[in-house]
């Protein structure tokens, strides 16, 4: 069974017991969430599509972490007046851990 939940303006694909990244949520380790925007549920047999989203359908998951990505450098450049400019960035991530996909 599988599920598409849409979180930080993402989509992301979750199955139960799978450790993902997410976008970061201001949670504390250990903590248990609920991720509400569920667009899509499949269990082999049977597919369900929302509307955008379905209706009493919902993603349990705990906290397991959080972090920062590898640097990304963003470099720009524009030739013949000596512009450049170098910036580093990394993104801040959620790492949690499906326990539970609840169909009501």
């Amino acid at each position: 069974m599988y599920a598409i939940v849409e979180t930080g303006g993402t989509q992301i694909k979750v199955s139960e017991g799978e450790i993902l990244r997410i976008p970061k949520i201001e949670t504390e380790i250990n903590q248990r969430i609920s991720l509400d925007k569920v667009l899509l549920v499949a269990d082999g047999q049977e597919v369900k599509i929302g509307h955008p989203y379905l209706e009493g359908v919902s993603v349990e998951a705990e906290v397991v972490g959080s972090g920062k990505e590898k640097k990304v450098t963003v470099f720009k450049f524009k030739r013949r007046v000596k512009y450049r400019r170098k910036i580093g960035h990394r993104q801040p991530y959620t790492e949690i851990k499906v326990s539970s996909i609840k169909i009501k």
